[in-house]
């Protein structure tokens, strides 16, 4: 499956994947992560029922605050 991640053209294995399932795979281990796939928000708790099937657009954002 080919699909756009943070705006880099990515390869996986499969005919769709959990963006859970993504975050395991490039290893994101920040733990505030903002997820959309095709410009909608997947909320925290619906990474595991949230599924990226071929050409969709991800993103995955790490989350920086401070002063």
């Amino acid at each position: 499956m080919t699909i756009k991640l943070n705006n880099r053209v990515e390869e996986f294995n499969g005919k769709e994947l959990s963006i859970s399932e993504i975050i395991k795979i490039k290893n994101f281990t920040f733990k505030m992560l903002v997820t959309k796939i095709n410009g909608k928000l997947v909320k925290k708790d619906e990474r595991n029922e949230a599924f990226v099937k071929e050409g969709d657009d991800v993103h995955v954002i790490h989350l920086i605050s401070g002063g």
